[in-house]
């Protein structure tokens, strides 16, 4: 993608976040919450990469133990889990506004999509087989999907790539490869949608978030905010963002201003190693998932 395209940008996307680059912003008014979750005796988590929400405010955790794919209601009460011998190893998950589970297997290089019952229906990519075609990944990282149904996945670790799918799993188009030029990637983490369509991609080892719009025309890149493993986008338009280095949460509006902090490292409760995904419920509920302390936190506003 050509650096000429940086010109083009209004001035106003990239103002606010300058400004701030050198501010200290405020604490996030956030505790995490006791006790949470309530897993059956004897189960634990492994690894945990993933987690979001669904319409009703239950929670999916996804793991690299036993059972991937866990859920819970809101307060944190065991309903199911599922995924056993399905997941070489758990990544990124997401929940679609139709309830759809959408699962990525980094080592399987696969993206499921699942119904809410749990049921494979739709498979992308080939287990066990890295490729850099327009039906294979090659260490695939997250999914985003547009309200229309078509969603972008995040092909990180091999290919460093976006591509792009039609609702009925039909490629698109694809953009990026390995560099630090816009519109290069290395490491694509994770990614997001804002409401006017704009794809928002963690370039986790580039430590910037950079910004396309639905065709993967380059449009604006933040440098400022830290490495992003995880991105929320809330329906209030507000960009939640994990970073598995400095092992804190940032929240940010679509200008690129930094609005708040929360976390640090460590492996008390309220602390964070390696997070890695993040997902804030229809409440306002913050979840973090977390490689290294194989947990998923809950935070809830003081």
């Amino acid at each position: 993608m050509s650096k000429t395209w940086k010109v083009l940008l209004p001035a106003a996307l990239l103002a606010g976040a300058l400004a701030q680059q050198n501010a200290v912003p405020p604490e996030l008014p956030y505790k995490v919450a006791a006790d949470w979750p309530q897993l059956p005796l004897g189960m634990n988590l492994g690894e945990t990469s993933g987690v979001d929400t669904d319409s009703r405010g239950h929670v999916y955790v996804f793991n690299r133990g036993q059972q991937p794919i866990v859920e819970l209601d809101p307060a944190g009460k065991f309903v199911r889990a599922w995924g056993e011998g399905m997941i070489t190893s758990a990544h990124g998950l997401r929940v679609d506004r139709e309830n759809n589970i959408w699962a990525v297997d980094v080592a399987g290089h696969t993206v499921l999509k699942m119904n809410p019952q749990g049921r494979v229906v739709m498979v992308l990519g080939r287990r066990g087989t890295a490729g850099a075609t327009q039906t294979n990944f090659n260490r695939p990282t997250d999914v985003a999907v547009a309200p229309n149904g078509d969603f972008y996945v995040a092909d990180g670790y091999g290919n460093s790539r976006v591509m792009k799918f039609s609702k009925d799993g039909n490629f698109l188009l694809e953009w990026g490869k390995k560099g630090t030029a816009p519109g290069e990637f290395n490491l694509p983490h994770t990614v997001a949608l804002d409401s006017r369509g704009r794809v928002y991609v963690g370039d986790r080892e580039n430590h910037r978030i950079q910004i396309f719009d639905p065709n993967g025309m380059f449009l604006a890149e933040w440098k400022h905010a830290g490495s992003p493993w995880g991105l929320d986008i809330t329906p209030d338009q507000r960009i939640f963002m994990a970073d598995g280095y400095k092992n804190q949460v940032v929240l940010l509006n679509l200008e690129g201003q930094i609005l708040g902090r929360l976390g640090g490292p460590g492996k008390l409760p309220g602390q964070f190693d390696f997070a890695h995904a993040i997902s804030v419920s229809s409440a306002g509920d913050i979840y973090v998932a977390e490689i290294l302390n194989w947990r998923a936190q809950k935070f809830v506003r003081r």
